[in-house]
């Protein structure tokens, strides 16, 4: 089962690796990176191994059985 959660983005655009960090999905930014290179992270359902790549409003991160719809509070 696949948890989804709405992710609001204060102000746009976010870097990956913050938004995994910031919601708890992993312990560190360190462990944020990692996961993201191994190519277990997946933006817009293509697998993405950028740590810093920029996050904006209507994208859909996936990694393990959560899903972050992102949005912004404008």
């Amino acid at each position: 089962m696949t948890d989804e959660i709405q992710v609001v983005l204060k102000k746009e655009p976010a870097e990956l690796c913050k938004i995994l960090k910031f919601e708890n999905l992993v312990m560190s930014g360190g462990e944020a990176k990692q996961v993201i290179a191994a190519g277990l992270v997946r933006v817009n359902h293509e697998i993405e191994t950028r740590k810093r790549k920029k996050i904006y409003s209507g994208d859909l991160i996936e990694f393990q059985e959560y899903r972050l719809k992102i949005t912004t509070d404008s």
